[in-house]
């Protein structure tokens, strides 16, 4: 998925670490982009939820992923976590 903005990364965490972020995201904008299965989501989410474990820095990610991207992240895994198999959102335009 080619982009022209940056995710939102700390240069704390390891290539590991980064490498797990970046995929979420790259879930987020598939949801948007083609659609995309609950358990891919969750997995990738799983995995985010190991790197940035408080909620408080969670809703920053997202917020900064939202204002470089255009995608929301929390409306794909509320959707997931709810249990919607198949998850296929619109983009919102600004």
């Amino acid at each position: 998925m080619a982009n022209e903005y940056s995710y939102p990364l700390s240069f704390d965490w390891t290539t590991e670490e980064m490498v797990a972020v970046v995929e979420f995201y790259q879930a987020i904008e598939e949801a948007y982009e083609k659609g995309i299965t609950r358990d891919k989501v969750m997995t990738h989410y799983k995995k985010f939820k190991e790197v940035v474990r408080s909620i408080a820095e969670e809703k920053t990610s997202f917020r900064e992923f939202e204002e470089a991207s255009g995608y929301s992240a929390y409306p794909v895994v509320k959707a997931a976590k709810e249990g919607q198999e198949r998850i296929r959102l619109t983009k919102k335009t600004k």
